[in-house]
């Protein structure tokens, strides 16, 4: 049931939780309850009358990066708790159908899973990849195309409809309403459960020609035996997409390469002089968008470089709760999975992400040195004579990377 207690119950919990800006509206994660509390029932009346209309998204926009800019649709905080009752209710019903392959947005499935799958598909044999790029995928879904894909697991005509109005609720830009004939806004709760309804099509097509292929959200990449089969794939795949789905393929940023030219995901693939198993590595651009980010975020905390004793009071400082959350953000974003997978800490930017880190080894390089300098102060802090060296510990090649044990501990505590 979308509307039960429990279950708007668990929204709200998950809509405090993930906090977020204000909609329209300019109400905040804070508000929502006691407004909630006081205005419920008549909003309760709206959606089993079925007419309850959804407000426009704030438009938003942040930078990629690797350039360009990200549109993003911010709904107001009632309508992400609805939304987020909805994608609550609908996860379990269409989940348990979606491909083996796809990996995006979905319970007990990550980034580095999709990374491992590929590995798995060229140690195989499978050492060409068609990369896919969906140009713009959010912001052109077709909203018949996409719902009609929605009813056939749903039947409930006031969810359906419910549905429909999201999608065409509008876009409030520069004070202005626009009309939002086609797409679903990224930002929203139940936009990445869309996603992956959309493109279960794709997913089934690939598996009836029996192509080996790794999908997160919109981003696929198909692995074949030779160049000439991934340029056949590439032409005739992107013909499906176009014309079944109705989508846009970026036909420039597509391309046919070998495998271990390619990016997945922020990860690559290697062979250790050209021989030998294959391993997984970390994009060239990612390593360098973490190193630029780190020296960002440590030079900004003036605090810590010109004496680390006297920023340690009992009570944090409000700068290294910010270095410690920020620096977890970008940790788990160059890593491609969440915070929990990719835990990043102290301004020498620690991660722990398994395997996925042994191609950066230490990072000391990455802050010029600070690291020893930092992570000695904190360490005669805490009551240790000598700073500790970085150590490499875990199950031996996919051990954990730690770096300033102590101040590992102190960010998080901080950062939690």
């Amino acid at each position: 049931m979308v509307f039960s207690k429990e279950n708007l119950l668990a929204a709200l919990r998950c809509v405090e939780a993930n906090r977020g800006a204000p909609g329209v509206d300019g109400m905040t994660t804070e508000e929502l309850r006691p407004w909630i509390a006081q205005n419920w029932p008549s909003v309760w009346a709206e959606l089993d009358a079925g007419t309850y209309q959804p407000a426009p998204v704030r438009r938003v926009t942040i930078p990629k990066p690797n350039g360009g800019e990200r549109m993003l649709g911010v709904p107001r905080v009632l309508d992400r708790l609805i939304q987020q009752a909805i994608a609550q209710a609908l996860v379990p019903v269409f989940d348990l159908h979606f491909s083996g392959a796809s990996f995006g947005f979905r319970p007990g499935r990550s980034a580095h899973q999709a990374v491992k799958v590929g590995k798995r598909a060229i140690e195989d044999g499978n050492c060409w990849a068609v990369d896919l790029d969906l140009d713009k995928f959010f912001d052109r879904v077709n909203h018949d195309a996409l719902m009609a894909r929605v009813a056939r697991r749903v039947e409930d005509k006031k969810v359906l409809k419910l549905i429909r109005r999201y999608l065409e609720a509008g876009i409030m830009a520069d004070g202005a309403v626009v009309a939002s004939d086609e797409g679903t806004p990224q930002g929203s709760p139940f936009s990445p459960l869309l996603s992956n309804i959309m493109l279960d099509d794709l997913d089934r097509e690939l598996f009836k020609r029996s192509l080996r292929f790794v999908r997160y959200a919109d981003d696929v990449m198909i692995f074949v035996r030779s160049e000439r089969a991934a340029n056949r794939v590439l032409e005739s795949v992107t013909t499906f997409i176009e014309m079944r789905l109705k989508l846009k393929v970026n036909r420039e940023k597509c391309k046919a390469a070998p495998a271990f030219k390619v990016s997945l995901l922020g990860f690559g693939y290697y062979r250790s002089g050209g021989k030998g198993p294959v391993k997984i590595r970390i994009d060239r651009k990612a390593v360098h968008r973490l190193k630029k980010t780190v020296r960002t975020i440590t030079s900004s905390t003036p605090a810590v470089d010109r004496d680390l004793h006297a920023c340690l009071p009992l009570a944090w400082s409000k700068s290294l709760q910010a270095t410690g959350q920020e620096l977890s953000r970008v940790g788990a974003e160059v890593c491609g999975g969440s915070v929990d997978e990719a835990v990043v800490c102290g301004p020498c930017g620690v991660l722990r992400c398994g395997e996925f880190l042994d191609a950066l080894g230490g990072i000391d390089h990455v802050v010029g040195g600070d690291d020893h300098r930092l992570r000695g102060g904190v360490d005669r802090r805490v009551g240790h004579e000598e700073p500790q060296r970085n150590q490499r510990v875990g199950d031996g090649g996919a051990g954990d990377v730690r770096l300033g044990s102590q101040f590992f501990q102190l960010i998080v505590a901080g950062a939690a």
